[in-house]
């Protein structure tokens, strides 16, 4: 087994931070660092490895449109061409290789410390990880299990006080790295907009025996199909809380940060279904990544990503997008991505409008209309902005309170969507 030193890790980690994704993957996997590339952005997709062979960097996960045949869902083509549990690489899904694996884990666990989350007014930072959440009289907040063949996961669920057994919508909130259900429930306060709208949140949880950083499984290919992975067991709690709660099957819906978002866009895409609205917060889109080279190349330039074909794809489901333009740790230009995603190809009327938050931070929102008029798509771009929920409070970890209120406007977008009677999974 190859043995990666101090110093290499080190090297490799500067060289990640610099953008040169190329390099740090080539001095890992034992190559030596390539050199750098004219534009300066790591990509050397020619450069020679040992022995003169190219090192060609890997094509990226080019997901199916949705269609007949994958009920309206996003899918990964020729997934019958390939032993199951195999990704395109030869590894069995899930798996990466170790060094690679152990620099993201040390990227996303440097937080407020090593800058990739840092600078940002009222955030806590790592602190907040187990941040208290309070429960009003009447609410409550109890901690879960789901576990089915791909394996278990903890989750929270929040019954509102107001719930007095009528059919509520639901709410699914997914973390970013390093955080937890308590942490994201208290930075992001979906919970205090569940009494004032009226919904269940459930928060699922990540765990270290998943990934180290606490970071959803995004990247993986086998995490990016309905019905395996990560999806099914999310899929699976949303589910649970369907069938012991009276909730409203056509008002289902799913948001989440940085890892999380990038997840709350698979699950929009793979369970159209399922889930009537999807909020993706500082996240990219679906098939963005199919291993963790092609991760760090995504948050760092943008991912390739299916749904730019015109005419290829119907439009897809509803969608809320924040991005900060200032965001180093996951490019702004996934934001758009998220949006092209969603959109589709479909022909949509377009408004911008630019306004300032209360806490002083400038945002442009473009709405997108559909034939009826009804708003589909809205796009926040959060002008100074970094990689933090917009809005949030300073006792959750990784939030900025001085941007739009990211919850509620997701909160507002969510409620006025339904997934088809017809199509309810």
């Amino acid at each position: 087994m190859q043995t990666i030193s101090q110093a290499d890790m080190m090297e490799a980690t500067r060289l990640t931070r610099e953008g040169r994704l190329q390099e740090a993957m080539a001095l890992l996997q034992g190559g030596g660092a390539l050199p750098s590339s004219p534009d300066g952005r790591g990509t050397v997709p020619d450069a020679p490895a040992k022995g003169g062979a190219a090192r060609p960097m890997a094509p990226m996960i080019d997901m199916e449109p949705p269609s007949a045949r994958t009920g309206g869902a996003w899918s990964a083509p020729r997934a019958a061409a390939r032993p199951a549990g195999i990704n395109p690489a030869g590894r069995p899904s899930g798996e990466v290789p170790p060094a690679l694996k152990g620099l993201m884990d040390r990227m996303a666990g440097l937080g407020a410390n090593g800058g990739l989350m840092s600078g940002l007014p009222g955030q806590s930072g790592l602190a907040a990880a187990n941040a208290a959440v309070s429960v009003p009289p009447g609410a409550s907040f109890e901690e879960r299990v789901f576990a089915n063949a791909a394996g278990s996961r903890p989750y929270k669920l929040y019954v509102p006080a107001v719930f007095s057994g009528d059919p509520l919508p639901l709410v699914v909130m997914l973390h970013g790295c390093t955080q937890s259900p308590d942490d994201f429930a208290a930075g992001t306060r979906m919970n205090e907009l569940a009494e004032e709208f009226g919904f269940f949140v459930v928060y699922p949880g990540q765990t270290q025996a998943a990934n180290m950083s606490r970071c959803w499984n995004w990247f993986n290919a086998a995490d990016q199909q309905r019905d395996q992975g990560e999806p099914s067991l999310i899929a699976g709690m949303t589910r649970t809380i369907m069938g012991e709660f009276p909730v409203d099957k056509e008002r289902v819906y799913i948001a989440g940060l940085s890892a999380g978002g990038a997840k709350a866009a698979i699950m929009g895409a793979t369970y159209p279904d399922l889930y009537a609205a999807v909020g993706v917060h500082s996240g990219l889109a679906c098939g963005a990544a199919r291993d963790m080279g092609s991760a760090f190349a995504a948050m760092k330039q943008g991912g390739a990503v299916a749904g730019t074909r015109s005419g290829l794809a119907k439009a897809g489901i509803p969608s809320i997008v924040f991005h900060g333009d200032r965001d180093t740790t996951v490019h702004p230009v996934n934001g758009d991505q998220v949006v092209t995603q969603a959109a589709a190809g479909a022909a949509h009327r377009t408004e911008v409008a630019q306004g300032k938050s209360s806490g002083g931070m400038a945002f442009t929102q473009t709405t997108h209309r559909d034939g009826s008029g009804q708003a589909v798509l809205e796009q926040w771009v959060l002008h100074g902005a970094g990689h933090a929920w917009s809005g949030g409070s300073a006792v959750g970890s990784y939030t900025d309170p001085r941007g739009p209120d990211a919850s509620r406007e997701m909160a507002r977008f969510f409620m006025e969507h339904r997934v088809p009677a017809a199509t309810v999974g």
